[in-house]
């Protein structure tokens, strides 16, 4: 995860710059994006993206919603940033890990065929899935106000984006491409940024 690449397919610019083209062009331009901007070993700079699109979700959340700030100390401003705080260092990069682990394994399991035997078709790498789990979640930064149907909206766009994503990274087939983004769209986006919990509350 601390590989940096200097000059990537694609030649995504860094720094602050970086992050909001990513993030324009994920929204607008998904299949460019991940045809070109999406590199084997290039994970440094997904994880920063991940982080702020995390980062976005958490503040926009509190500044919308002060009472969902934990009570970790007597000050609320205190709270709210230690809170934001482990987003951005704990909550934010173990997420995308996780949910690119899940994603990895779903990948791998959508690229069985049988072939006189069992074997794997060809597919992207690690890297490649990491980097795609975390571009695909650029709606969610827009999702922190708690407005059931704004979190849906942006659950099922992430979701969407992660399919294309992956059909265009690792070549699988849309059938195959279903089971293998589903799982991780549901915990990443569905459970980590409380689409799912949206929905309950939206259609209970």
């Amino acid at each position: 995860m601390t590989s940096w690449i200097e000059d990537p397919a694609g030649g995504r610019a860094r720094g602050a710059r970086g992050l909001a083209r990513a993030w324009v062009e994920t929204l607008v331009r998904p299949r460019r994006l991940f045809a070109n901007g999406v590199a084997p070993g290039d994970q440094a700079p997904a994880l920063t993206f991940a982080v702020a699109v995390a980062a976005a979700f958490a503040l926009g959340w509190m500044v919308a919603e002060p009472s969902a700030v934990p009570g970790i100390v007597a000050s609320v401003p205190v709270s709210a940033l230690v809170a934001f705080l482990v987003v951005v260092a704990l909550a934010a990069p173990v997420g995308l890990h996780l949910t690119a682990a899940i994603a990895t394994v779903s990948v791998v399991l959508a690229s069985v065929e049988v072939r006189g035997g069992l074997a794997l078709r060809d597919r992207g790498g690690v890297s490649e899935t990491v980097q795609t789990v975390a571009y695909a979640s650029s709606p969610m930064a827009l999702a922190g106000p708690p407005i059931p149907a704004l979190r849906i909206a942006c659950g099922a766009y992430a979701a969407a984006l992660l399919l294309i994503g992956i059909r265009i990274v690792h070549g699988t087939s849309w059938p195959r491409t279903l089971v293998a983004g589903l799982p991780p769209a549901l915990l990443g986006y569905g459970v980590s940024y409380r689409v799912i919990a949206s929905a309950r509350t939206l259609f209970a």
